[in-house]
């Protein structure tokens, strides 16, 4: 092969391999190792895990990223059927169009409550906003430990008397829709932690929940507990999964012994009982 020959092939692989360099996708369009594990259903919990340093929103609006990947995303009651994830990493982005179950909610109608707590006097309202107030300022918490690793478990055993979403009808007025699941269990029945904490707010009588304690499980994640009839924790104290906080009650509004359980990513009401096995059957 003569010189001048070789010199053409060489020249002529050079210019094969930009061209299939310029043709190859870039980094802009790579996928990044994104996964994402939990319910995609309104009141659901999704733990997802990108490249670290991601930037993320959902609907276009900010997640956080915890130190190690994982990401926490939810869906309320009425959340649309479509929610639009985008996750930017260093040199790329993906975007994916997540399939939202909608649910199908119960009506549920309570009588025999004090007039009073269905339509409060005036001279309450101050109450009820601090109530809210103090409530809301916990929720917002968005404390960096995901103490959330532990697990869920249910805080008492017994019959499911109040489910998430249900309509209520009290007295005869349509309020709110419930964003808890009630359970129905005698007086005085241990409450536990569903899952380890923070207690942010352990008060006894908001006027609405009654014995009310509020636990910060991390990263915006947190669990509420109405209705108690004692509380064993004070706000700042650390919990671990399962320890007693307080004692079923009927605080607050309430028609008889129950324990009504919320949890909440950040102000998104997600739905308790998909965090857990099903109730155990009875007798508890």
């Amino acid at each position: 092969m003569t010189a001048p020959t070789a010199m053409r092939r060489r020249v002529s692989a050079v210019v094969l391999c930009l061209a299939l360099a310029a043709c190859a996708p870039s980094a802009r369009s790579a996928e990044p190792p994104l996964s994402l594990d939990g319910k995609f259903v309104q009141g659901g919990l999704v733990v997802g895990r990108a490249p670290v340093g991601s930037r993320i929103t959902l609907d276009g609006k900010p997640v956080k990223q915890l130190a190690d990947g994982r990401f926490l995303i939810g869906f309320g009651r009425d959340a649309r059927p479509e929610a639009v994830l985008r996750v930017r990493f260093k040199g790329g982005e993906t975007t994916r169009r997540l399939a939202i179950k909608k649910r199908r909610y119960r009506i549920q109608r309570i009588t025999g409550l004090p007039p009073r707590m269905v339509t409060p006097p005036k001279e309450v309202l101050a109450r009820i906003r601090a109530d809210a107030k103090l409530i809301r300022g916990a929720r917002l918490t968005d404390t960096p430990e995901p103490f959330f690793d532990s697990g869920f478990i249910w805080p008492v055993e017994g019959p499911v008397s109040g489910v998430y979403g249900s309509q209520r009808i009290l007295n005869g007025k349509p309020r709110r829709p419930h964003f808890g699941v009630d359970v129905a269990v005698p007086t005085g029945t241990p409450v536990r932690a569903a899952a380890a904490g923070v207690v942010r707010v352990a008060v006894p009588d908001m006027y609405f929940t009654g014995g009310t304690v509020l636990i910060d499980h991390g990263f915006g994640l947190n669990s509420v507990y109405s209705h108690l009839s004692g509380l064993s924790v004070k706000p700042g104290q650390r919990v671990a999964k399962g320890a007693v906080i307080g004692a079923v009650g009927s605080t607050g509004r309430s028609t008889g012994a129950h324990l009504d359980w919320r949890v909440n990513l950040f102000l998104t009401r997600l739905d308790p009982a998909l965090l857990v096995p099903p109730m155990p059957p009875g007798p508890h």
